[in-house]
């Protein structure tokens, strides 16, 4: 039947917060692009796209400065509101990361002993987590590489996750002087057992894609090394279910001589994100084909759960985590950024704490006795 009878308003709102100020093409920097929706034979849907909201800043492993966390929250806005988008893409540039956090640079240069302007940072860093909670459209977190602490922490906002099966998974808060209290400490639980989440959360341990596709934390994993022009699995990681002292071992990695043969294969092999993107194709056409009023109303209601917790926490963690730069996160961000000049990423522990043991008072004889001497 004709619709042609219908009245038409070709006056239509733009119900978008911002322009494109906030995205750029130069790295550090935030990237919007619009990809047309494809059906499952490859072919391109006329007028209906997925906004791919990309964090582009490969050479500090897609890490986020402030302005970058503007892009984000810009990003999620603009598609929220393109009645043209079907969902949000989140991802990174490159194959080695999603996204590692926030930049521990700037951390360490600007924001430690400032609490005020790191407080005021929260504020950005808030916004862009509620920003990926409340988009209007579903969100996939195509999980590029390495997702990691903040990183980790805005991956587990998205709705569902796709990733390369390269990529890690972990929190590094308490080994740089921090606590995964953007996200980890809210969203882990509802994915993972209790004791999984809290081992997660605290031990700085990196879990593989494999392992987090059996504890139910990403949807769908795929390879991206190509030998001799076909896929392979990553080679560093256990794929045979097998039991060994009672554990199931599936999904965990390779060591010793394995290891080091499986890392040398890694960095020989090309990459290619075909299945990956392939995957991310499949959930979106499953997308398009739903009403999206009764799918928006499915994801808040499932995303609620999240929200609550969430909600509950932002912004005492947001006071906890501004104090916070006057104390543990300076030694932890300064002892990171200071890396190429000492060698050690982190601070001497044994020997901090045996000064809290002497209650010694934090002064500069304090940090001169737990922060790596310069390499000669």
């Amino acid at each position: 039947m004709s619709l042609d009878w219908l009245p038409r308003d070709n006056n239509v709102k733009n119900h978008a917060i911002f322009g494109d100020e906030h995205f750029g093409t130069e790295p550090p920097c935030t990237m919007y692009e619009l990809h047309p929706v494809v059906d499952p034979d490859g072919n391109e849907v006329e007028g209906l796209y997925t906004a791919w909201i990309i964090l582009n800043n490969p050479r500090q492993y897609n890490s986020y400065t402030t302005e970058m966390v503007k892009g984000v929250i810009a990003g999620f806005q603009k598609a929220s509101s393109d009645r043209r988008v079907v969902a949000a893409i989140f991802t990174g540039a490159g194959d080695k990361a999603f996204c590692t956090g926030g930049n521990t640079k700037e951390y360490a240069e600007y924001y430690t002993k400032r609490p005020q302007e790191y407080a005021d940072y929260m504020d950005l860093f808030n916004a862009m987590v509620d920003s990926i909670l409340m988009c209007k459209k579903p969100v996939i977190c195509r999980v590029n590489g390495m997702r990691v602490a903040g990183g980790q922490e805005i991956g587990m906002a998205c709705d569902l996750a796709v990733s390369s099966d390269l990529a890690i998974f972990g929190q590094a808060g308490p080994r740089h002087g921090s606590a995964p209290d953007g996200g980890s400490s809210d969203f882990l639980p509802w994915y993972l057992g209790i004791e999984d989440a809290m081992w997660n959360c605290v031990s700085c341990e990196m879990w593989s894609s494999y392992k987090m596709k059996r504890l139910g934390l990403i949807s769908k994993v795929a390879p991206i090394l190509k030998k001799d022009g076909k896929f392979i699995r990553n080679p560093l990681v256990i794929i045979d279910k097998y039991v060994e002292d009672g554990e199931i071992v599936y999904g965990e990695f390779k060591t010793g001589e394995e290891a080091k043969e499986a890392r040398a294969m890694i960095k020989e092999l090309p990459t290619d994100f075909e299945l990956v993107d392939k995957e991310v194709n499949k959930i979106v056409w499953t997308f398009t084909n739903l009403m999206p009023h009764c799918l928006m109303k499915s994801i808040d209601s499932v995303r609620a759960k999240k929200k609550f917790f969430w909600d509950q926490m932002k912004l005492p963690n947001r006071h906890w985590l501004a104090a916070n730069m006057n104390y543990e996160a300076y030694m932890g961000f300064n002892a990171f950024n200071t890396k190429k000049i000492t060698g050690k990423d982190t601070i001497d522990f044994i020997r901090y704490r045996q000064l809290v043991a002497e209650a010694r008072e934090l002064n500069d004889d304090f940090y001169e006795e737990i922060f790596a001497k310069p390499q000669k």
